[in-house]
């Protein structure tokens, strides 16, 4: 179905991710497979190239490389821990990050989150951020280069 500027999408969580993580990319698929094609989650791969701030509430790829995000059909962005919570209780899985919600468990497993995404690149073998975005940069701006002549 052809969506129009003024209706709601047919999703329910837009869900940014790192294409080029291989856990990033492993809990992806696994929630590709519960969504069963019905698009309640549109999954959107951060790394590649044609990922674009405009399309995707102004979130500039440095920060959603910095942390995990969703956005929402209303245009509100979620972060952190919060995104699984929204995406495992749509995909009717809301048990899995149900105790994160009572707020002492929930306050640790944020802090446990956020230890993660600082240290995501470095347990999964990659360059450090400020690397990964120079490399895109450059990328880029040969992709448009060649564009041009």
């Amino acid at each position: 179905m052809q969506q129009t500027p003024t209706s709601p999408p047919d999703w329910e969580i837009k869900l940014l991710y790192d294409g080029e993580c291989p856990l990033c990319v492993r809990e992806v698929n696994f929630l590709q497979r519960r969504d069963a094609g019905r698009g309640s989650v549109k999954f959107i791969d951060i790394s590649d190239d044609s990922y674009t701030p405009e399309d995707n509430a102004g979130i500039d790829f440095a920060a959603a490389m910095g942390r995990i995000h969703g956005i929402l059909p209303d245009g509100s962005i979620v972060r952190d821990l919060e995104v699984f919570r929204r995406v495992y209780e749509i995909l009717g899985m809301g048990w899995v990050y149900g105790v994160t919600r009572v707020p002492v468990f929930g306050t640790i497993a944020d802090q446990f989150y956020k230890i993660w995404a600082k240290l995501r690149l470095k347990l999964t073998g990659r360059p450090d951020l400020e690397t990964i975005i120079a490399q895109r940069e450059e990328r880029l701006a040969q992709s448009s280069a060649a564009r041009c002549r």
